[in-house]
């Protein structure tokens, strides 16, 4: 059955008045970009690009840099990109990681195939799942493997080289092969480019039970002996010889492309067949507005585009948008079932979210004086002489929390204890602005393009990770929280070191692709499937993986608030979409619901919460704690407690299910109080007085939480009927903008 949706027809007008020659394509600013900051301030890197929407081009000051540094810890990239890559700042997080780490041969799954290149060779695999009750992974097996018959060189030991790469693409070459693989996310097929006139070998760890082609020699259907229907497409006749479990060709020149029929299903056979001659050779996505991603491919070839969504795209596929969606062209995957859609480029909106500094709902005046009495034992307790730590994650969340402290004495209207909070945080982040810090600091890595602490420059272990850009969204985050709030109730602050708090901003921000960049663009954050990933220059068998979603939401949450404190329009916009986005991920991949179809009914019955989920694996456990220690599960996809949390966690069912879920494990000896709170919190989104009895009776707390914070959370909750409400309520001018 096909299903239209038609794009209903509206003039955009992207070029200006004076015609000139195109330059390649950046993205458009979400809104108009704000005034330029003063000449001792940084323009904002990830901001970069609408610079020239200005009349007046005024000379800027080339944007902050830490101190650089050449890490003894960090690979050196220059094996496996290009020569011309090199010279831009390259991606750390990204899907092909795995492809530029040590010897490169790491499967990475780009929907719907696992692909794996080793030996001057590429394999495919579409995978099958392996499930237990608290985990799931996809199990590669090489079902086709393409390599060149005799390589030009072939004692060179260079496996392969990423020539190019985007959001929605990379390109692989094979050294001395004549092959180029254009490996698109979500293309039902793959498709490799032949030159020279090369002889191929196809190769299969199964064996051939039929072999077929059509009269032209332009189509092969291949029959293996593990059920799997494979088809291969050329763009001109092509002589393929075969044996039991291998093919080979005469020399050839174009394309070919691969696709597996799913269940071998002949029904999807004229489907491909219909597509087969389109093919995307890059895509990228494109924030053109406020809420709105559009996914734009470049492709070769003639007809219609065929590609496939996964569920949070097809919820997210706009309305307006002229493209058909072939609902029964299904393929399984670990990130749900992914359908075929028929379109040139693709339109996603969110509803939006407010970014707001304080509470969404407010706090009722009779509460006050609780929450006061809290907060002036834990202000009276800030003293920067007893933070022993000098880890940029566990001093990062100290920062946080006393910022939080600030905003909530705002909102409950006692400032006599501002002055005292804007000391501590003062006191506590400018050192790691200035340098002065001892023991740690920020440094600038230019072999990758990116941040790095002091202690990571020599360790990669040190600060979780951070020197091999590990978690790095989830440290920034923290401080910027902290600086934005700081910038907020001192502006003179604010304005001396906004410099070093847009680099800070930048390092995982960055919009731009220009070679001009001193950071990547969106370093952590993964346009395709709407998400970060923590993991950085890391070799893992599954691919990259993150943990805590919410520390991912404060990340671009704080971005958008230091936006406000500084008047940056855009960086408040960039920084709420990349929140709406990683809210919505959240919610279809880690938050697993009773009766949910994203995942297999063991693992959906036995969970309530993804631990770690990696590009190719679902795991219950945590980095620091197995699967039965279900109250952490739940509060690292909770911590830290701010006005977004409300937006995170806004199905009030799924979070009585949750809890409900969880309490069980706080009958376990050893349970730390600091985790408990979080689920208290949770509790409180539907038993606010029930909750608020727990919380009192806490004897300690995370060290990102205090109990203000916990008291501030509970006394905030609204009696709100239990169902989902959808977050755009929280855009109150929506409802007078139809």
């Amino acid at each position: 059955m096909l299903k239209k949706m038609r794009r209903k027809v509206k003039l955009l007008i992207t070029k200006s008045f004076k015609k000139t020659s195109k330059p390649p394509k950046t993205p458009k600013p979400l809104t108009p970009s704000p005034s330029p900051p003063s000449p001792s301030s940084a323009s904002s890197p990830a901001m970069a690009e609408p610079l020239h929407h200005h009349h007046h081009h005024h000379p800027l000051s080339s944007p902050f840099l830490f101190p650089r540094t050449e890490s003894s810890v960090i690979p050196d990239p220059s094996p496996f990109f290009s020569s011309d890559l090199l010279s831009s700042p390259l991606p750390t997080n990204s899907f092909f990681q795995n492809f530029v780490l040590k010897h490169g041969d790491q499967p990475e799954y780009i929907h719907p195939y696992l692909i794996k290149s080793n030996s001057s060779a590429l394999s495919l695999s579409f995978p099958s799942q392996f499930l237990a009750s608290v985990f799931i992974y996809q199990i590669f097996n090489p079902d086709l493997t393409i390599s060149a018959l005799n390589r030009t060189d072939p004692d060179s030991q260079r496996r392969h080289v990423v020539s190019s790469f985007n959001d929605l693409s990379v390109t692989l070459d094979l050294p001395f092969s004549n092959l180029r693989f254009f490996l698109v996310r979500g293309s039902p097929f793959l498709t490799c480019h032949v030159s020279g006139g090369t002889a191929l070998s196809i190769t299969t760890i199964h064996a051939i039970l039929s072999f077929s082609s059509n009269s032209h020699r332009t189509k092969y259907t291949i029959k293996l002996n593990n059920g799997q229907t494979w088809l291969l497409y050329s763009s001109s006749p092509i002589n393929l010889n075969h044996d039991i479990s291998s093919m080979t060709s005469d020399a050839y020149s174009g394309i070919i492309r691969f696709a597996i029929l799913p269940d071998s299903n002949p029904g999807y056979e004229s489907i491909c067949d219909r597509f087969s001659s389109c093919y995307p050779v890059s895509g990228k996505a494109e924030l053109s507005k406020p809420f709105s991603l559009e996914y734009r491919w470049d492709k070769k070839g003639w007809g219609e585009l065929l590609m496939l969504a996964h569920p949070l795209h097809l919820r997210l596929l706009s309305d307006d948008d002229e493209v058909t969606i072939l609902e029964d062209f299904k393929f399984n995957s670990i990130d749900g079932e992914l359908v075929g859609v028929v379109g040139d480029s693709w339109k996603l909106k969110l509803d939006p979210i407010s970014i707001t500094w304080n509470s969404i709902k407010g706090v009722k005046e009779e509460a006050f004086p609780e929450i006061v009495s809290a907060l002036c034992r834990d202000v009276e307790d800030l003293n920067p002489s007893n933070m022993s730590t000098n880890s940029s994650y566990f001093y990062g969340k100290l920062i946080s929390r006393a910022a939080r402290l600030a905003l909530i004495a705002e909102e409950v209207c006692f400032l006599d204890v501002i002055p005292t909070i804007r000391k501590f945080l003062k006191d506590t982040i400018t050192p790691w602005l200035d340098g002065t810090f001892s023991g740690n600091g920020f440094l600038y890595d230019g072999k990758w393009g990116g941040l790095v602490t002091k202690q990571g420059s020599t360790d990669s272990g040190a600060d979780f990770g951070f020197g091999v850009y590990n978690d790095h969204h989830f440290h920034l985050g923290y401080f910027l929280y902290g600086i934005a709030v700081l910038a907020k109730i001192d502006p003179a602050w604010g304005r001396k070191y906004r410099p070093q708090a847009y680099s800070l901003m930048a390092d995982f921000m960055t919009l731009g692709r220009h070679s001009r960049s001193n950071y990547p663009r969106l370093r952590c954050f993964d346009l395709w499937k709407l998400h970060s990933w923590a993991s950085g220059l890391t070799e893992f068998a599954d691919g990259r993986n993150q943990e805590s979603t919410s520390e991912a939401v404060n990340a671009y949450y704080s971005a958008a608030l230091m936006g406000l404190a500084y008047g940056d329009t855009h960086l408040v916009a960039t920084g709420s979409m990349l929140a709406a986005m990683e809210i919505k991920a959240a919610q279809t991949w880690w938050h697993v619901r009773e009766g949910d179809k994203i995942y297999p009914p063991d693992f959906t019955r036995e969970n309530r919460v993804v631990g770690v989920l990696w590009n190719n694996k679902r795991d219950g456990g945590l980095w620091f704690a197995p699967p039965e220690w279900r109250e952490c599960r739940l509060g690292i996809q909770v911590l830290p407690i701010l006005p977004i949390t409300e937006v995170l966690f806004s199905d009030v069912g799924f979070v009585r299910d949750l809890v409900k879920w969880t309490l069980p494990a706080l009958g376990r000896e050893g349970v730390g109080e600091g985790w408990k709170g979080f689920i208290y919190a949770m509790e409180g989104i539907y038993d606010k007085e029930g909750a608020l009895e727990k919380v009192k009776k806490l004897k300690g707390y995370d060290d990102g939480n205090s109990l203000t914070n916990l008291l501030w959370w509970i006394y905030t909750r609204g009696d709100e009927e239990e169902g989902r409400f959808g977050e755009g309520k929280y855009s109150l001018f929506g409802h007078y903008c139809h």
